[in-house]
């Protein structure tokens, strides 16, 4: 078995840099993180490879700069698999791709049926790779030897993999429609904070009442302070059916906390003086949170038959059309058009009911021009002929 280093120090740094700056082609890059053990997303291994340079493992743990590698690798083609996954880590460092391959991509837009990195690496290049350790905590030091080498094995390959895959797009005459998907990737804005994060809690639909809200509210902020302060996933703290049975408990005294058995977790506890006063800032406060949240989400689609019955027309005409030419072009309609985006276009279409005035409406909701090439005029003929076409009661087209 190969023996993996892991580089530590600006000197190893500046070393691998001059090897990777002096090789050629495309550079195979992947990030890895310990979700569900850590707070933040930070990556903690950072995988480099590329022909005629090899394999290096860099500890952003240790590493403060990371210039001299972008200025090694900046310029070229940097290939992940499921880049939107590794991109937000990579740029908290600094480290940003002008251009990039994405093989789970390529292989979803080739119409592969298993697009995970191994499967794609075993339909492309026969080799099988073991995926023991993909759910590690990567914060752990020192890694284990097992683990530097499966990690090493996500881009020791995936150069190949590429090669495959671009002559795959090549053949289906896919090449332009993978490039916009690639561009999309790399360009796409993060998404923007959610306004009241706390309301994801699992299971906090069964909470009734403005004033028990408020006290979810304050035990979920209280959790995220402490696993920030701790760098620790919240719900290894405390899991949120945990906090939501507090809250349905309502317990009269700290002591009445403690002895609710659904309350549990590794710091129930010893936290305990910490989510006492949480409970007991939401039953004070005067801004009670509202019952429900203001949200631009359309209804459900099995609503729209009584609550816009010629949008209802129009998503059932257009679904089956865009599912047809996704299959004709071999690949899952997601990826063609996104379902949200159909059931937006169709519960609010342009006036005109033609290729351009719904091209434009899909260019608004992010569609690529490879995507309105293929879907708008089969959408624009599609809701005109649901104009005309007799009510009928379907299946659910959610």
């Amino acid at each position: 078995m190969t023996e993996y280093v892991v580089i530590e120090d600006d000197a190893a740094l500046a070393d691998a840099a001059e090897a990777l700056a002096s090789a050629d082609g495309p550079v195979a890059v992947d990030v890895e993180r310990a979700s569900g053990f850590r707070y933040s997303q930070r990556a903690y291994l950072i995988q480099v490879f590329r022909r005629g340079a090899g394999v290096f493992l860099f500890d952003p743990a240790t590493i403060a700069d990371f210039t001299l590698l972008q200025a090694a690798i900046g310029d070229a083609e940097w290939v992940f698999h499921a880049a939107s996954q590794d991109l937000p880590s990579l740029r908290e460092r600094s480290l940003e791709p002008s251009r990039i391959f994405d093989t789970e991509l390529a292989a979803r837009i080739l119409g592969h049926e298993r697009v995970g990195l191994g499967a794609v690496v075993e339909s492309t290049l026969g080799i099988t790779l073991a995926k023991a350790h993909s759910a590690a905590d990567w914060s752990t030091r020192p890694l284990p030897q097992s683990w530097l080498e499966y990690a090493a094995l996500d881009v020791e390959h995936l150069v190949d993999v590429r090669d495959a895959l671009a002559d795959q797009l090549v053949e289906q005459e896919k090449t332009e429609i993978a490039a916009q998907e690639f561009a999309a990737v790399l360009e796409r804005l993060p998404k923007p904070p959610r306004e009241d994060p706390w309301r994801r809690l699992s299971g906090l639909h069964t909470v009734r009442g403005r004033r028990s809200l408020a006290v979810a509210r304050a035990l979920w902020q209280a959790r995220e302070d402490y696993a920030r302060e701790q760098d620790v996933s919240p719900g290894r703290l405390v899991p949120d059916r945990s906090l939501v049975a507090a809250v349905i408990a309502d317990p009269p005294s700290k002591q009445a906390l403690a002895a609710l058995k659904e309350f549990n977790g590794r710091a129930s506890r010893t936290q305990l003086d910490r989510w006492w006063n949480a409970i007991q800032e939401g039953r004070a406060t005067e801004e009670l949170p509202s019952d429900r949240v203001p949200s631009d989400a359309l209804p459900p689609p099995r609503a729209w038959a009584d609550r816009n019955p010629s949008a209802d027309a129009r998503l059932r005409a257009a679904r089956p059309v865009v599912e047809e030419r996704a299959e004709q072009l071999g690949m899952p309609t997601e990826n063609l058009l996104t379902p949200e985006t159909l059931r937006r276009v169709a519960w609010s279409p342009p006036a005109s009911l033609n290729a351009e005035s719904v091209g434009a409406i899909l260019a608004e909701h992010g569609a690529r021009p490879w995507q309105i090439e293929q879907t708008a005029q089969l959408i624009a003929d599609a809701f005109v002929d649901s104009v005309n076409a007799p009510a009928e009661v379907a299946a659910d087209p959610s």
